[in-house]
């Protein structure tokens, strides 16, 4: 079988810190060449695989701003299509973009839509010639025919259990008010503990109004934008993480990795959260700041073996990648 994974390129893949679409295009790379998959990754050309690598882009638009992001993604999709009389099927992690020209693809087309933002780009994906994976059931915008809903996985063993936290509480994510940053300050300053932030600014008048004047460097302390391996170590020292969200987020990464180092999560119950956190198991849902601090307690008594025991049965990248494999199996059937 040969495969092209048409991947982002606004961050290098694997990425040097924040780029969820670009690790999970990357795990899926290896770990279909690991399983003797003929792949072409296209993605920056500075990206990091055992897969052929192809692309237009030496690197990401993000951090060489010498790139116009709307003209070198076209171009790059360009490049993937032209080649794509080479492939069994084409992958397209790009979202709405790749689809206004499904029709010069030449291979078989399949398209994970890594959240799905607006009904407004609905024509782009009823006129294509794809089929889609949704990331979560919660998230499966209205009008498209799906052929599966597949996870995300992570590398576990980059996530390694910590049996044995501090008391600190921990926020990953985009400073946003989409992931609630604000609303996690307000937990912990109830709870009186401790918050380690993590994440890049995505909204600065948020950041500079609801979240810098809290930050204090005692209770509240932002470490900035870090990368897998630090994140790793800040997750599993976290008695909790706390994922108090302001929109139906598609999956949560962030969810997944504290949960794979043995860390419970209380989330507010919006998209996908009901289906990532088992209540009781895993973490809680709450509903507002004063139900987060009502459960608190009794999220940090949660079991952290079995914590991490049901992440990795359902959220492994070697699961994702078998759910992949059989997708494709059947779509070239």
């Amino acid at each position: 079988m040969k495969v092209a994974l048409l991947g982002p390129i606004a961050w290098r893949t694997p990425p040097r810190a924040y780029g969820p679409w670009e690790q999970v295009v990357s795990l899926l790379a290896e770990g279909l060449v690991a399983r003797g998959v003929d792949v072409t990754l296209f993605a920056s050309l500075d990206s990091v695989t055992a897969a052929h690598l192809d692309g237009v882009v030496a690197r990401p638009y993000n951090e060489d701003t010498s790139y116009d992001g709307r003209i070198w993604e076209a171009l790059h999709v360009a490049q993937c299509f032209q080649r794509s009389a080479e492939f069994d099927l084409v992958h397209n992690n790009l979202d709405w973009l790749p689809l206004t020209m499904s029709g010069f693809c030449q291979a078989r087309l399949v398209t994970t839509v890594h959240g799905f933002c607006s009904p407004s780009i609905l024509p782009a994906y009823q006129r294509a010639r794809s089929a889609f994976v949704s990331i979560s059931d919660a998230d499966r915008g209205p009008g498209i025919d799906y052929a599966a809903t597949i996870y995300h996985g992570i590398d576990v063993e980059q996530f390694p259990f910590q049996p044995s936290p501090g008391d600190s509480l921990v926020a990953f994510g985009r400073i946003h008010p989409d992931k609630g940053t604000a609303d996690a300050i307000r937990i912990a300053r109830a709870a009186g503990r401790r918050l380690l932030i993590g994440g890049p600014v995505h909204d600065e008048r948020y950041h500079a109004e609801e979240v810098l004047p809290e930050i204090d460097g005692e209770q509240i302390v932002y470490l900035g934008n870090i990368g897998p391996a630090q994140r790793a170590d800040v997750l599993g020292d976290a008695a909790a993480l706390l994922h108090p969200i302001g929109f139906a987020e598609p999956f949560g990464l962030s969810v997944v990795e504290a949960m794979t180092c043995g860390t419970p999560v209380v989330a507010y119950p919006l998209g996908s959260m009901p289906e990532i956190v088992d209540p009781g198991v895993t973490g809680y849902l709450a509903g507002s700041v004063e139900e987060a601090v009502e459960v608190l307690d009794d999220v940090i008594k949660l079991d952290r073996h079995a914590v991490r025991g049901r992440a990795v049965s359902r959220f492994s990248a070697d699961r994702m990648v078998e759910d992949y494999l059989g997708l494709y199996t059947r779509l070239l059937r």
